[in-house]
């Protein structure tokens, strides 16, 4: 029972960090996973490298084609974008 009784404290400590930050950190790739999918061409986006841009085109190989200015268009990773500034409605 003695040995047992010193592992608590070290059991607690794992608790407390999958709470407070295996857990969170999980539910924000959810998020980002969700987002990411959720793309459609119209929307502005920023990636991780601060690029304004709106989708032209979404492949089917995880990349999207953006606009960032006008006739420039770059390729980019859809896992590098970090935010949509505005979505477009989907199309009836």
């Amino acid at each position: 029972m003695e040995a047992f009784a010193q592992f608590v404290p070290l059991i607690l400590i794992f608790a407390i960090m999958y709470f407070l930050l295996i857990r969170p950190q999980q539910k924000k790739v959810k998020e980002h996973q969700a987002m990411v999918a959720a793309l459609r061409r119209g929307d502005q986006v920023v990636t991780q490298g601060g690029i304004v841009g709106k989708v032209v085109k979404v492949k089917d190989d995880g990349e999207l084609e953006l606009e960032i200015a006008d006739g420039v268009k770059v390729r980019v990773i859809q896992s590098t974008i970090a935010t949509v500034m505005s979505k477009t409605d989907p199309a009836k």
